[in-house]
Parts: structure tokens; C-alpha cells; sequence
């Protein structure tokens, strides 16, 4: 193992080739190093919530939204699950194929505490294959509106802890962009996405504004920080949302002040419910 000094005791070699973390000889290039150090940076914000929950004595269930490959959920359960006779990992995903070939991979390597669903994010709230409660959501770069569809999903399930790194803020910023004379005559705020640059950059700064305020508004308190070093990827805000019960009083009222104040009205039913 001399060759692959950062790989963990441990941890599945066979796994790690499938993920393309490790090549085909079991050696690890430039860019296979900083996957690696990016996986371990995410595990060690997600270990000690994991361990939260089993203190609690309950058992444990985390679903992974938007999975892809399931990159993260795969991970997490030959770093976390594997050791413990305990817990169960759920895959969210649309693309058939993909769930396919991870429902193969888990197989293969006897991950018998996973398991991969064909469903679009905001269909697995009802779904009969996750579980009536969740103790934790991630969502990792989910596209399209799934980041929105998995927080709408860790309210419902009640999720103790989750945990996104936001993708897909173009919603807001096409918003922007189609009312951006309309603005120009009321708010002098619209100087702030004025140019295509800053529409598409405040746009994403403002959806995961607004996000941030609805999971404060559902009794949830936040940690908000990167992920990685801005080098590695431009879409690398984490947010850790750990549900506490207690709304932040006034969350919901700026949330519709800012809504109003930027002319995104359009987008109520989105955040506020």
C-alpha cells in the first residue's frame, strides 16, 4: 500500500477503481488525489452526524438525493456503514441506468444496506420504498430544481440533519433576467444583476440565500461554509442544516421582503409552504 499512502485502512480497493478514485493498477494520478482529498473533507462533515444519530439509539437512514453514480452514498457506507451491523443508505435518482448499475456495484461488493430508487427527487416523498422518517438528507450538486425537491423532502421525512451542496440556481437568475426592466424602474437593487455576469452570480447567491431562510423558518440552524478550496470547484458551497424545532422568528418574514424587494413574487410557492 505504499504506493497510496492517503487510502484508509480499510476501505474497499475494488470500490475506489469503480469510482475512478484509484486506476486500474490501484494507483492514484494528480487528479484522483484531490477526489480523494475531497471525499475525505465531506466525510469529515458528515461522520460526526452520523455518529449523532446512532448515540440516539435510533436507526439510522439517510437518503442521498440527485445520487448520480451514488459517489457519495457508496463512500459513506464503506467508510461509516460497512463496521456497523446497523443503518441503511437510499439513492435518489432519475436516470434509470445509473440506479441500475449502482444496484450492480452494491451487489458485487456486498453492500447489503443500500439500495437505489428510479424517481425523480420530488416523487420520493411519497414513494413507498423510503421510509415514513429520514434522519439524514443529502444532496450533492442534485441539477435541475432537486436541491429545492430535497429539502421540500428532509422537511417532510422531519430529517434530523442535511446536508447540500446547492446546484442549479439558474431558476432564479432567469427570473432576474426576464424582469430586469421591470426592476430597473422600482428597485435601485437592480444595479446588482444589471450585467449578465452578475445576473447569473447574484442569482446564485440569492437562491441559496433564500434557502438558508426557509430551513430557518422550519426550525433549523445552519452552518454555511465551502467545501473545498475555491481551485477545485466553483459550485462548492456547503450547507449543514441541524433541525432543532425552534423557527427563527422573523426567517419567513425576510424571506418574502426579499422576494418582493427583488421582484421574484413568482417564486413563493418554491420557498414558503
Amino acid at each position: 500500500m505504499s504506493a497510496i499512502p492517503e487510502i484508509r485502512p480499510g476501505q474497499s480497493i475494488e470500490l475506489l477503481k469503480e469510482l475512478h478514485i484509484l486506476t486500474r493498477d490501484g494507483k492514484l494520478n494528480q487528479d484522483s488525489r484531490r477526489k480523494l482529498k475531497q471525499v475525505y473533507h465531506l466525510f469529515h462533515f458528515i461522520a460526526p452526524l452520523l455518529e449523532e444519530v446512532l448515540a440516539n439509539d435510533r436507526h439510522l437512514t439517510l437518503a442521498d438525493h440527485g445520487a448520480g453514480k451514488s459517489y457519495l452514498g457508496f463512500i459513506l457506507y464503506d467508510l461509516f456503514f460497512r463496521t456497523r451491523d446497523t443503518g441503511h443508505i437510499y439513492g435518489v435518482e432519475a436516470r434509470a441506468e445509473l440506479v441500475e448499475r449502482s444496484r450492480e456495484l452494491a451487489a458485487r461488493l456486498g453492500f447489503a444496506r443500500m439500495s437505489f430508487h428510479d424517481l425523480r427527487v420530488a416523487n420520493a416523498i411519497d414513494s413507498p420504498a423510503l421510509p415514513a422518517r429520514v434522519d439524514i438528507v443529502t444532496a450533492l450538486h442534485a441539477c435541475d430544481t432537486a436541491t429545492d425537491d430535497a429539502i421540500r423532502f428532509a422537511l417532510h421525512k422531519q430529517a434530523q440533519f442535511i446536508v447540500l451542496v446547492p446546484c442549479c440556481q439558474a431558476e432564479v437568475a432567469a427570473l432576474l433576467r426576464r424582469k430586469k426592466n421591470e426592476s430597473f424602474a422600482t428597485t435601485p437593487l437592480s444595479e446588482l444583476w444589471r450585467h449578465p455576469l452578475h445576473t447569473r452570480e447574484f442569482g446564485s447567491q440569492v437562491t441559496n440565500a433564500l434557502r438558508c431562510l426557509q430551513l430557518e423558518a422550519h426550525g433549523y440552524q445552519l452552518t454555511v461554509t465551502e467545501l473545498v478550496g475555491w481551485e477545485h470547484s466553483l459550485k462548492n458551497e456547503l450547507i449543514i442544516a441541524r433541525r432543532r424545532g425552534e423557527e427563527r422568528r422573523n426567517a419567513a418574514a425576510r424571506l418574502e421582503q426579499i422576494l418582493l424587494a427583488l421582484n421574484l413574487g413568482e417564486l413563493h410557492d418554491r420557498f414558503i409552504y
